[in-house]
């Protein structure tokens, strides 16, 4: 049976948005193929014309999910970056990890991952560190601010994350706003 052109590559990006989604919602390792391939709307046949494994479905998916979040934060430095930092460490932002950003989602099972998959997950991690570098040309040292900031709001969000939707957790977002706008200013 024939297919119409584009249909494996949409298959393909199907596979990979829900990868991301899971991965991000769900952890790496408690995200099955059978499971993803199920939400995709697919058969786990279907996994393998499309990847050689489920190490290279994590390495392009957290890449797909970087990119889209280097999307994002044009548009949110597009409005400044303490704009750009209330959006990320927004409640909205800590109560749906599965769209939210793939490094506070994942940085520990990252950690874990072949040495491919870390060093695609550095390439995409210096490209969001530059891209707010540029934001910020009075530093100093501008990357050097912008890793600290980025290491401020992914531990805050991840934080937030673990105490829930409480109080204590909207605590750590506000405080973490202030911390990361410090760091700025401080420059």
């Amino acid at each position: 049976m024939r297919y119409e052109k584009g249909r494996k590559d949409a298959s393909r990006g199907r596979i990979m948005e829900v990868a991301a989604e899971r991965f991000r919602g769900d952890g790496i390792a408690a995200s099955g193929l059978a499971t993803i391939m199920s939400d995709a709307g697919l058969t786990n046949g279907a996994f393998y014309p499309h990847f050689q494994s489920k190490a290279q479905l994590v390495r392009e998916s957290v890449a797909a999910a970087m990119e889209l979040q280097a999307q994002q934060l044009a548009e949110a430095l597009a409005s400044g970056v303490e704009m750009a930092i209330g959006t990320y460490l927004s409640a909205e932002h800590r109560d749906n990890p599965g769209k939210g950003c793939a490094s506070a989602a994942l940085l520990p099972e990252l950690a874990r991952q072949p040495p491919e998959t870390r060093e695609a997950y550095t390439d995409h991690l210096l490209a969001l560190v530059r891209q707010l570098a540029q934001a910020l040309p009075q530093a100093k040292d501008p990357e050097g601010v912008a890793l600290a900031v980025f290491a401020t709001l992914l531990g805050t969000l991840q934080m937030a994350r673990a105490v829930g939707g409480t109080e204590l957790s909207d605590r750590i977002l506000s405080v973490g706003k202030h911390a990361a706008k410090t760091l700025i200013e401080q420059r």
